[in-house]
């Protein structure tokens, strides 16, 4: 903690159930302090402060880790992180009314995402196996050891039905509006990279444009959306394959 210096306030936004996640106010400027428990999460953690660590000489916005600990005999790790000023896409198109700074900020998700694909993948994230076949497997796993949306006969036929194959690029792995944040309209951040790895990127398109209240509910913010990518990545096909299949085990 010698980044830190004195504490003089800590304060804990809202977060999913996967962390606990606390903003310190300090001497030295703010941090965030992430926090798992359980053999899931922390493994997350883990490889996401990996992810980050591997993405640390890109040009990504993504948060430096200054310090990671893992107590493995509480069941739980932390990560002591960059802090970034924003609110998530999904808090800003909730508040933003203006329908061209909202088309603004939805073009520049689809940017950044290009950017991300862009991105040489580092060597280190590319694994041995196929990305698909490695994460069939582990829906698989998280069928049988974890809770799941997905169910057995969804599994069988995912696996039965993979989409053609692709190029492969660097992805994100979780591109949705909850993990980009965006400060006076524009994208500060991308977080949450624990399956950051070389992979399909269609599955960060089709997470990307999933409809949630007052984002992706129309069309046209879905060519918004690829505009600012630069092409129509992915078609229905492929988007209910990844969005309503394979995304559902985990």
């Amino acid at each position: 903690m010698d980044h830190v210096g004195t504490i003089k306030d800590i304060t804990f936004p809202r977060q999913g159930h996967t962390s606990d996640v606390a903003i310190i106010a300090s001497t030295a400027g703010r941090y965030v302090i992430k926090r798992t428990r359980g053999e899931q999460y922390c493994s997350w953690l883990s490889q996401e402060v990996r992810v980050l660590n591997a993405l640390r000489h890109t040009k990504l916005p993504v948060p430096i880790v200054y310090q990671a600990v893992e107590q493995k005999h509480d069941n739980q790790n932390w990560a002591l992180m960059h802090y970034f000023e924003g609110e998530t896409l999904r808090q800003s198109l909730s508040n933003e009314t203006n329908t061209d700074k909202r088309h603004e900020m939805i073009f520049n998700f689809g940017v950044i995402l290009s950017r991300i694909h862009a991105t040489p993948c580092p060597p280190e994230l590319i694994g041995d196996s196929d990305w698909l076949d490695e994460m069939l497997r582990r829906a698989e796993f998280n069928l049988h050891h974890y809770s799941a949306e997905g169910t057995a006969d969804l599994l069988a036929f995912i696996k039965n039905n993979k989409p053609s194959p692709i190029k492969n690029t660097f992805i994100h792995g979780d591109f949705t509006i909850d993990n980009v944040l965006v400060r006076d309209g524009k994208i500060t951040a991308i977080i949450d990279w624990s399956d950051g790895a070389f992979g399909d990127p269609r599955y960060d398109a089709a997470l990307a444009i999933r409809p949630k209240p007052n984002a992706f509910e129309i069309d046209s913010e879905i060519d918004i959306f690829f505009e600012g990518y630069g092409t129509k990545l992915i078609g229905e096909q492929e988007y209910t394959y990844f969005k309503d299949g394979l995304y559902e085990f985990f």
